[in-house]
This record gives structure tokens, sequence and C-alpha cells, in this order.
């Protein structure tokens, strides 16, 4: 039976970890966040409001992409950060702090729910949180270069944002649901 998991959390929370624990635990197929992969991501740690909107928009539809191909994958699955949380938490962020604009959140919202209609939302979510102690104190033992600039400010608007978690809703074609909260 197919079933997807989806991590989700913060930054530096241990979404990583939990998702290599799970593979290790129970043979369950890792799908990790193409953060590497995203041309824009340096820039937009440099430089959020020039750069916020390209690099939400490649994860959006880099994420829509993945998120289609899990649909395909037989077994258990589970994914370190999904597309609600990239939407609902992270751009959502940089709309209210007017590092998107307006007009451009407008865009990428007009996208996004288009692309969330197509989509079956996880079977679980398990929600990781930490302080912003603790988070900073994770990027910096991680030590990705880019990462280490992030402004404080930015972990606890975004910490403010993550409280509730992402909502993904069930779409009519699955009618069973789990939501999890844990806390580190």
């Amino acid at each position: 039976m197919k079933k997807f998991v989806a991590v989700a959390g913060n930054m530096g929370v241990g979404k990583t970890s939990m998702v290599e624990f799970l593979t290790a635990t129970y043979g369950i197929e890792p799908v990790y966040e193409p953060y590497t992969a995203n041309p824009y991501l340096d820039d937009f740690y440099g430089d959020m409001p020039r750069w916020g909107f390209h690099s939400q928009l490649w994860f959006l539809t880099h994420k829509f992409r993945l998120h289609l191909q899990l649909n395909d994958r037989p077994g258990v699955v589970v994914q370190d950060r999904s597309i609600y949380e990239d939407a609902e938490i992270f751009a959502t962020n940089l709309a209210r702090s007017g590092a998107i604009s307006e007009r451009d959140w407008r865009t990428y919202q007009d996208l996004y729910q288009s692309m969330r209609g197509a989509l079956q939302p996880p079977d679980v979510l398990i929600y990781l949180r930490c302080s912003v102690r603790s988070i900073r104190q994770r990027i910096r033992r991680r030590g990705r270069p880019s990462e280490l600039a992030i402004p404080l400010d930015y972990l606890r608007r975004l910490t403010r944002c993550t409280r509730s978690g992402p909502a993904p809703t069930r779409s009519p074609r699955s009618s069973s649901g789990t939501a999890s909260a844990w806390t580190t």
C-alpha cells in the first residue's frame, strides 16, 4: 500500500536526521529537499528582497514536479520538506516581511493554488520544532556557507510562522490523515 510521509519544520530542526532515522529503522524510501540545486539560494541569503521570489518560485516548481513523482512510487516514501511548507511558511514569511512584492505574491499564490489542487497530500505529517538558539547552533555545526549569515530576525520570523505548521488538506481521493507534532 502506498503511503506518503512528510517531515516539516524550520531549517536546522532535524528533518534530515528524522528522515534518515525513519529510513534506517523502517526501510522507508527517502526523498530529500533539492536545496543544493536551487541556483538562487546563495543569492537569496545575501539579498532576500531581490531574490526571494525567484528562489521560492524555483522551489515551488521543483517541489511540485517531485511531489507528482512521489505519487507514482510504490511503498512508503518520506519527504524532507514538502511543497506545502515552502508555500505556506517560507514564501508566506517573505511576503509578510515585504521581501516578496504584493504583485509577485499574488502570482505565486495563483500558481500554488493551481498546483495544490493536483496534489495528493501526505498521509502523515511529522512536524519538528526547536528553539531559535538551537537552530542557530545546528546551522553553524552543519556549516553550509550560505546559511551562516542568515539574519537572526529571519529565523525568528520563520519560527513564528512554523508554530502551527503547514496545512496540507485532504483531497477527495483520500479519506484518512494523521498529523503529528514532535518537539526537540
